[in-house]
């Protein structure tokens, strides 16, 4: 396989369009844990807003979607990771997130998993790694 260069070293944000900031920083930081990393004013009436989970490099933002877009109810095709899928699913489920009934296994490779939904409908998925 042919090595090939690039000159984009890293992946630094992924935006999900959302409606209602205020309620998603709730979800995103008082919820699920994750620091507000920027919070700034854009284009006289919105919010840019990152939020990300402490120590990583590439983060969330929530913010309005563009022109004649709409918000929510998007497969994001962001996944998140945790050591321990199981206790993190019951934790979500305790909290009232809205998350799978239980936990995907597929069997090798792929690792267990399970897909929850913000307060907007936006899927992501949460794969267990070390």
């Amino acid at each position: 396989m042919s090595r090939t260069t690039t000159r984009i070293p890293r992946i630094g944000t992924v935006i999900v369009p959302v409606a209602d900031v205020d309620s998603q920083i709730e979800f995103y930081v008082g919820t699920l844990g994750f620091e507000k990393r920027v919070d700034v004013p854009f284009g006289g009436e919105y919010r840019w807003v990152e939020v990300a989970p402490e120590g990583a490099e590439t983060t969330i933002a929530i913010a309005p979607p563009p022109p004649g877009g709409s918000a929510g109810n998007v497969q994001t095709g962001i996944a998140l990771q945790s050591a321990d899928v199981d206790a993190l699913h019951a934790e979500m489920r305790d909290k009232g997130v809205d998350v799978d009934d239980e936990v995907s296994r597929m069997g090798e490779p792929v690792p267990p998993m399970f897909w929850f939904r913000d307060p907007e409908g936006n899927t992501l998925m949460v794969v267990e790694a070390d």
